[in-house]
C-alpha cells in the first residue's frame, strides 16, 4: 500500500456529493529565469497559478479571499480556452525548465504522463498536513512509485444517467428516478435493453435513446481499476475484457439505431439538447452545468438524474507545485488551502464543481444538494453514492486521454460512416498504436 493510501484510509469519513461544471481552460506563460514567474521582494510574496477549466478558485473569489487574509500574498492566476493548447504549453516548459508558473493545474488525462516522466520537477505534496481528507482513489492518481505525491485534488466526475421524463413517459417507460434506475441496476446491458423498449415504445417523432455510443463506452471503462494499461505501463486495451466488452456493447447500441450518433461536445450535440432529440446521456456531475444550459429554460423539470448500473468516474484535476519554485513553501499553503475540504465545499455550493475530498462531499451544502433544474433530484447523494463506488486504486497510462479520444473516434466511424465494428476496431487499433507507440 502506497503512502499516499495508507494517509488515505487513516479516516473513514462517509461521501455523498453532487454535481460540477466544465468550461474554459488556462494559458501556461510565465518569465524565463529558469523557474516560475513568482518570487519575493520587499517582504510580499507573489504566487503564480497556471489553471486550466473552470477551477472556481477566481470565479468564487477564493483567491481574493486568500491575499485579504495574507496580506503580504498577491496571486496571479492565468485562464485560458484550451485545454490542449493549455497542456502543449506546459510541456514545452518543463522541457525547457523556464516558464512555468508557481503553481500548475494537472487534468487527470495527463497525470499518469506526469508521473512517469516529470515527476522530478513537482514538489511532494504527500506530506502537507491534513491530506488524508481525499477519496482514497483520488491522490493515487498522482502519486508516484516511490510514493511521492505530485498534486492534490480538486474536483472529480462521477457519473448517472441523466434522462428526459417526458420522453420516458411517451415511450411507456417508468419516469420516477428510483424506478428509472432500477430498469438497468447493476448492468450496463440493462440500460441498451431499455433503450430497445423506449425505441419500440416511442410514438412522439424521431427521438434517440441516448446521445452517443462514446459516452456509453467511457461510463463503462471508467468503473474499472484498469483500462488501457496495466500496472507495468504496458497497452493492454486489446485483451481486456473491461474494454473490449464496452465496444461490443457500445457497437451494439450504434447498430441498433439507439444512438444521435452524436459526441459530446462536438457539432450538433448543444442543438440537440435544445431540441429534444435524444432522450438519455450518461453524464458526469460536470456536464449538469452544461445540459441545463443548452437545454435551457423551456426544458428545466423534464430532465432527472438517476443511479448508472455501476460508479465510474470522467474528469477531475490536481493543483501541482513546482520544485524549482521560489516561493514553494508559500505555494504548498496555498494549494494545501485551495483543496482543503472547505474551500472544496464552497466551490461546489458557488459553481457546482464536485469535490474530491471525503469531508467536502459530507457536509451539508454538498450531501444535501439537490437540482432545481433536474426535477429538484438528489444530486449529492446520487453522485456521491457513484463517487463511494470507484476502485480505490486506478491504473492510469501516459496516453488515457489520447486513447479515450481515439476510441470515441472510432465508435463514430460505425454511428456516422456505417462501418462494421470489426472494421471500426482495426481502424481504431492502428490509430492508438501509432499514438500510444
Amino acid at each position: 500500500m502506497s503512502r499516499a493510501q495508507k494517509l488515505l484510509r487513516t479516516r473513514g469519513i462517509a461521501a455523498v456529493a453532487a454535481v460540477a461544471a466544465l468550461g474554459l481552460v488556462a494559458a501556461c506563460g510565465g518569465s524565463d529565469t529558469g523557474g516560475t514567474g513568482g518570487g519575493v521582494k520587499d517582504g510580499k510574496v507573489t504566487i503564480t497559478m497556471g489553471l486550466f477549466g473552470v477551477m472556481g478558485y477566481k470565479e468564487t473569489g477564493l483567491l481574493d479571499r486568500y491575499m485579504k487574509e495574507h496580506p503580504n500574498v498577491t496571486i496571479k492566476a492565468e485562464v485560458a480556452g484550451d485545454e490542449q493548447t493549455y497542456y502543449t504549453a506546459l510541456q514545452t516548459h518543463l522541457a525547457a525548465g523556464s516558464g512555468l508558473k508557481d503553481i500548475q493545474g494537472i487534468e487527470i488525462g495527463r497525470a499518469k504522463e506526469l508521473v512517469d516522466t516529470q515527476a522530478a520537477k513537482f514538489v511532494d505534496l504527500g506530506d502537507v498536513a491534513g491530506v488524508d481528507h481525499f477519496l482514497p482513489w483520488k491522490l493515487s492518481q498522482v502519486t508516484t512509485k516511490d510514493d511521492k505525491v505530485i498534486g492534490l485534488g480538486t474536483d472529480i466526475g462521477p457519473m448517472a444517467v441523466c434522462y428526459r421524463k417526458d420522453l420516458f413517459q411517451q415511450a411507456g417507460l417508468p419516469t420516477d428516478r428510483e424506478k428509472v434506475a432500477a430498469l438497468w441496476e447493476g448492468d450496463w446491458s440493462k440500460y441498451v435493453a431499455a433503450g430497445k423498449t423506449f425505441k419500440a415504445g416511442f410514438k412522439g417523432g424521431k427521438v434517440a435513446f441516448m446521445d452517443s455510443s462514446s459516452g456509453l463506452f467511457n461510463a463503462m471503462i471508467y468503473g474499472n481499476s484498469q483500462q488501457f494499461y496495466d500496472k507495468d505501463g504496458k497497452l493492454v486495451y486489446q485483451d481486456n475484457p473491461v474494454v473490449t466488452d464496452a465496444w461490443a456493447l457500445a457497437s451494439q447500441a450504434a447498430t441498433s439505431g439507439l444512438t444521435a450518433k452524436l459526441r459530446q461536445f462536438q457539432p450538433g450535440w448543444d442543438p440537440a439538447l435544445a431540441n429534444s432529440t435524444f432522450a438519455t446521456t450518461v453524464c458526469p456531475a460536470w456536464m449538469l452545468g452544461h445540459i441545463s444550459e443548452k437545454a435551457g429554460p423551456k426544458n428545466k423539470g423534464k430532465w432527472d438524474v438517476a443511479k448508472a448500473p455501476k460508479g465510474a468516474n470522467w474528469g477531475g484535476s490536481f493543483l501541482g507545485v513546482m520544485d524549482k519554485s521560489p516561493v514553494k513553501e508559500e505555494a504548498k499553503k496555498l494549494v494545501a488551502w485551495l483543496t482543503a475540504p472547505e474551500q472544496q465545499a464552497h466551490v461546489f455550493e458557488k459553481i457546482g464543481n464536485f469535490p474530491s475530498s471525503q469531508q467536502a462531499l459530507a457536509a451539508p451544502q454538498v450531501a444535501n444538494a439537490t437540482s432545481a433544474y433536474f426535477s429538484e433530484a438528489p444530486i449529492g447523494k446520487i453522485f456521491g453514492a457513484a463517487a463511494e463506488e470507484i476502485p480505490d486504486e486506478q491504473v492510469l497510462g501516459r496516453k488515457d486521454g489520447t486513447i479515450k479520444d481515439i476510441f470515441s473516434q472510432g465508435l463514430t466511424l460505425i454511428e456516422a460512416q456505417n462501418q462494421s465494428p470489426d472494421t471500426a476496431w482495426k481502424t481504431t487499433d492502428e490509430r492508438i498504436k501509432k499514438a500510444a507507440g
